[in-house]
This record gives C-alpha cells, sequence and structure tokens, in this order.
C-alpha cells in the first residue's frame, strides 16, 4: 500500500497502521466506532461486546444514515450481549474447524479422498479467510452475497477471471455443509438462504468427446508414436497408450475405473448374442462393483497388454494414465480443444464410446447400464448434441390436404348454368 504523510489532520480523521488517513467518529460515548477508510466509498461502524470486537459496513455514503444505522447495529448488539447471546457464540472458524475433523472420518471410504481434501482446501482458502472471525448468526443471505462479490473481484485482481459457476456452487456447498453443522450442534438457530439470486438457467452443453474422423486421428497417432517412440525408453509407455486409448474407447470406462482394473476383472468371452469375441468386465467404481460389456474393438489391445506384460491376476492392466503423453499426442495433433473451447482429456474417452454407440443406434437404457450412470445423464449431457438422435421422418411431417370437392354445371330449362356439389360434402 503507497505511504501517504499529512502534515495536518481534523478532530474526527486517524492514521491506521499503514499511514493512510481514515476518518473516524465515536458515538455511544466512545463504545462505538465509525469510520470510513480511504479507498472505500461506504462508511463502517464496529464495536467492542462481549469480549470482542464486532464490525459490518454500514452500506451508507451518507454519514448522518450510517450513524443511525450504526446505533441500530449497536443495540441489537448489546441486547444480544445482555442475554448472553454473543459470549456463547461459536464463529465460523469453530464450525468450519469442527466440520473438516467429522466430514474426513464419517466419510472415510465412501467419498473420495482427493474430494475431502478439495474440500478442506475451499474452507481454509476461501471460506475461513472471508467468514473466519464472523459469528454464526452474522452470517445471513446478505452477507454470503457480499461472499460472492468479494471471491469474483479477488479473483480478477488474482488471475484476471472470475472463478468458474461449477467452483462457486462447490464453495457454497461447502459452506451450507459448515452451517448444518452448526445448527445440528445447537450454535445455529436455522440455516439462512444462501440461494444465489439473479440466477439464470445454465447453459447445458455437451462434454468433450472424439468424433468418429478425430477419434481415427488420434489412433493413428498413437500407433504412430507406438511404433516409433521419440526415446527408446518411452518404447512401451507409447505401447500402452495405445492400447490405452483404443481399449477405453471400446468399453466406456472412467479412468478412475481403469486405474482400479485388475487383469483378473477381465475375461475374454464369445457374445452370444452378437457371435463375436468380447471382453466382459467387473468395474469397481464410484458406483460400486458394475459390469461391462465391451466392443470387439477391445480386445485385441487388451491382448497385447496381456502378452506384453506378463501379468499376475491381481496386476494392474493399467498402472499408470500417461496422461503428459497423451496431453502431448492432443496438443500436436490439434485436438487438445474442441469447438466449444471443451478440454479433451482421458474422460473424453468415455464420452467418445457413449456418443458413438448412439451414433449406430444403439439402445440408450442399455448404454446406460453398460456405463453405470442413467438416462437422465445421457440424454442431457451425451446424446443432445447428436444429429443421429433426431428423426427426420418424424420431424419432417406434413398434413395431408383435404379433398376439395366435386362441383358439377347444369343447364337449366331457361337456359340458366346451376353448380351442384357431391353429396359426400354436402351437410344434411
Amino acid at each position: 500500500m503507497v505511504l501517504h504523510t499529512y502534515t495536518t489532520l481534523t478532530q474526527n480523521d486517524t492514521v491506521c497502521r499503514e499511514g493512510t488517513k481514515m476518518a473516524k467518529h465515536t458515538l455511544m460515548g466512545g463504545k462505538l466506532h465509525v469510520y470510513k477508510r480511504e479507498n472505500s466509498s461506504y462508511w463502517q461502524c464496529s464495536a467492542y461486546l462481549g469480549g470482542r470486537n464486532h464490525r459490518t459496513s454500514t452500506k451508507e455514503e451518507s454519514l448522518p444514515h450510517a450513524k443511525d444505522f450504526a446505533e441500530g447495529w449497536y443495540l441489537d448488539l448489546k441486547c444480544k450481549d445482555l442475554r448472553g447471546d454473543l459470549r456463547n457464540e461459536k464463529t465460523f472458524k469453530d464450525a468450519a474447524e469442527r466440520f473438516i475433523q467429522e466430514y474426513e472420518i464419517i466419510t472415510l471410504g465412501e467419498r473420495n479422498p482427493e474430494y475431502v481434501e478439495t474440500q478442506r482446501r475451499r474452507i481454509e482458502t476461501h471460506l475461513m479467510t472471508f467468514f473466519g472471525k464472523m459469528g454464526l448468526s452474522e452470517i445471513t443471505s446478505g452477507k454470503v452475497q457480499e461472499y460472492r462479490i468479494w471471491r469474483r473481484e479477488t479473483s480478477m485482481d488474482k488471475y484476471g477471471k472470475v472463478p468458474a459457476r461449477s467452483t462457486m456452487h462447490q464453495e457454497v456447498v461447502a459452506l451450507r455443509q459448515t452451517l448444518k453443522l452448526a445448527v445440528r450442534n445447537g450454535w445455529l438457530d436455522h440455516l439462512p438462504d444462501i440461494s444465489e439470486p439473479y440466477k439464470a438457467s445454465g447453459k447445458i452443453t455437451h462434454r468433450g468427446w472424439f468424433s468418429p474422423d478425430e477419434y481415427k486421428k488420434l489412433y493413428e497417432a498413437t500407433r504412430r508414436r507406438a511404433k516409433k517412440p521419440t526415446r527408446e525408453r518411452y518404447a512401451w509407455e507409447s505401447e500402452q497408450l495405445h492400447d490405452f486409448v483404443l481399449f477405453m474407447a471400446n468399453t466406456g470406462l472412467r479412468p478412475d475405473e481403469a486405474k482400479r482394473l485388475e487383469y483378473r476383472d477381465v475375461e475374454i468371452v464369445e457374445d452370444w448374442d452378437t457371435g463375436e469375441t468380447i471382453l466382459e468386465i467387473e468395474v469397481r467404481g464410484k458406483r460400486g462393483v458394475g459390469y461391462c460389456k465391451s466392443t470387439k474393438g477391445a480386445v485385441e489391445p487388451f491382448k497385447r497388454l496381456v502378452e506384453r506384460n506378463k501379468p499376475k491376476p491381481t496386476d494392474r492392466v493399467f498402472p499408470k494414465l500417461h496422461r503428459e503423453l497423451f496431453n502431448t499426442i492432443l496438443k500436436e495433433e490439434d485436438l487438445k480443444v474442441d469447438r466449444e473451447g471443451n478440454n479433451r482429456t482421458a474422460y473424453s474417452l468415455r464420452h467418445t464410446y457413449i456418443c458413438l454407440r448412439l451414433m449406430e443406434g444403439a439402445d440408450i437404457y442399455q448404454i446406460a447400464k453398460n456405463c453405470r450412470t442413467s438416462v437422465e445423464m445421457i440424454e442431457k449431457y451425451y446424446a443432445a448434441h447428436i444429429k443421429n438422435r433426431l428423426d427426420a421422418a418424424a420431424i419432417n411431417v406434413r398434413r395431408k390436404k383435404p379433398r376439395k370437392a366435386k362441383s358439377h354445371v347444369k343447364k337449366t330449362g331457361r337456359g340458366k348454368v346451376a353448380k351442384e356439389t357431391d353429396s359426400s360434402s354436402s351437410t344434411a
């Protein structure tokens, strides 16, 4: 912060520790302070009650209005202090520390440890910084909205962009879980409304995948790298990556499911319905144990993996996911980002499997069962952009034009012309 030097100060002015000028007024016999920092347009107020300092923004630019707000705010605090609420009130920091400890123990074995660690970082890095010293009763809907504004402003200053919508959503989820813990323990009377105002409907976009031409370009690139690696010591990794791409795009496994997969979980069988040789896979992932039947394109890559690695039944099929090499090839082939700006990762191979199966006319319910997901998820994130899902015959329906009534002309006895219609078109 830039230091400023002042030769004269008014009676109601003071200098903060950094050296910047700050206007300050005292009320209630010196127990209430109203002040405004040099770089702020709003007046703030502070008071010491219940053994700790309390501060808030008046949201007023006018000093008389700010003083009125501060006096009302101070009297509310005084009433709470007389009831003993302030001295016994827990802070957000107390609730957050309890939540982090409890969440890790309760979710052990049920939640991915990486997700639990991410929740802890969200709370300690962002939520604790803003809400840490606040009493739990001070966290209102307005304060949560102030947090959203503060979070966007600090992110813009630091990174030059606002946090993603999903990032903000996850942080609010962590805040809600912490406040629920406070309610359960009797530290908070009720959960405040922390829903986001002015929220528009989120745009539903399909996830990154490889079209048939792009997928062909990818596996041809990994095949070339497997035959001619950049260095001899990368030969095994290049061959593994090529088989990984083919295996994933023909099974639809999630990357974490592939990482847990052992050779004893995979069996080469003759499928009774299709007469083709396929893989039957016992999958262990975030949805528990499920089963998957591959296409015939996954058989040869798996045979090469067995021949190359000479594995034991308990060995992992893919001990590494080769992210670095995979990303390198994507960038070399200009496949890292799709047209909508979605980054392609190993997860995109699962999306590719689902989309290619749907384009071939596979039943969406069977695809959902085979991929251990729901029809709703596939309809929402995978099938919306596939033109094959649209039936032109059902769309381009034309209503048949009604048949025009036939008219007959006959001459009357006096040479006049009269028209008669078909009896079928006449009314009774």
